[in-house]
């Protein structure tokens, strides 16, 4: 693309390894806390293998969550024409672009950094060029409202790959039907397509953490349906609140009694007598319409 920045070689920028990560966290006096979800990557082979699976473009600009000490920000610098590192940690943040200065000054230039909680970062926070991908190590503790924050919040953003918590990411790419299937995974749905891209072991991490981690590959798609996204999102959260219910039991005080969640479902094609679990995203936006209709 005419005028846009080319991304460096594969060899630019040096990339942080065990030593490296503790000599950071000690010269920060940083000891990882388990409130904010830190636990920091420190195998080079491990961040190579989730830029490689974003599958990155040259122009696109990626917003990184909770960039830490910079294990990841350092692998995806060459390959894309920005980065935009959101770190809650006021110390980690004002310590990252110096780390990237003494690794891969060639790309210091390339690395923005927003001091800031990424589930109140607004797109007027990240500033321009506007983020186009979404890769991150995202804290267990909120990578499911982390991530339905971002896709709401940048309609601009049409793919990424991030690092969670294997049972969020079995959660968060989830079909219907399965066992893992909840409100994660329909909400998600709304925004992109998403699948499981592969295990990460817990050994590549410091501290250790008690569960090991996974991939998850996103595409954004157009959602579902016209009507608001929060109406078809109350109807999910009613469905699933009483999880083992018939949906004509389960949306009766959404609807306003059993009858009227009855005659919504029919309207909408859907079987009164189904479970929220066997619904997807289409199904909840279909219901969302009937009642708006009626």
């Amino acid at each position: 693309m005419t005028g846009e920045r080319q991304p460096a070689g594969p060899g630019s920028g040096a990339l942080l390894g065990p030593a490296d990560v503790r000599r950071l966290a000690t010269e920060l006096g940083v000891r990882p806390t388990k409130r904010l979800g830190q636990n920091f990557v420190h195998d080079p082979n491990t961040v190579r293998r989730i830029v490689a699976a974003a599958e990155l473009r040259g122009e696109d600009v990626v917003v990184e969550v909770g960039p830490g000490l910079g294990s990841l920000t350092l692998a995806l610098l060459p390959v894309c024409r920005a980065v935009v590192a959101v770190e809650i940690d006021p110390v980690l943040a004002e310590r990252l672009p110096r780390t990237v200065r003494e690794h891969a000054p060639d790309l210091a230039d390339r690395l923005r950094v927003v001091p800031a909680d990424a589930l109140r970062v607004t797109a007027a926070d990240l500033g321009e060029p506007v983020p186009t991908a979404l890769v991150a190590n995202l804290p267990y503790n909120v990578a499911v409202p982390v991530v339905l924050h971002l896709l709401a919040e940048l309609p601009a953003l049409r793919h990424g790959l991030v690092m969670v918590q294997a049972e969020v990411a079995d959660r968060l790419a989830a079909a219907p039907g399965s066992r893992t299937y909840g409100v994660p995974s329909v909400k998600a749905a709304w925004y992109a397509d998403l699948r499981r891209a592969g295990p990460v072991p817990r050994t590549v991490f410091w501290p250790v953490p008690n569960v090991d981690s996974g991939l998850v590959a996103l595409t954004r798609r157009e959602p579902p349906s016209n009507v608001e996204r929060d109406k078809v999102f109350a109807v999910v959260d009613a469905a699933f609140a009483q999880r083992r219910k018939t949906l004509r039991a389960a949306l009766a005080g959404w609807a306003g009694s059993a009858t009227r969640a009855e005659e919504i479902l029919r309207a909408a094609g859907v079987a009164p007598s189904a479970r929220g679990e066997q619904l997807e995203i289409a199904d909840f936006a279909r219901i969302a319409e009937a009642a708006q209709e009626r």
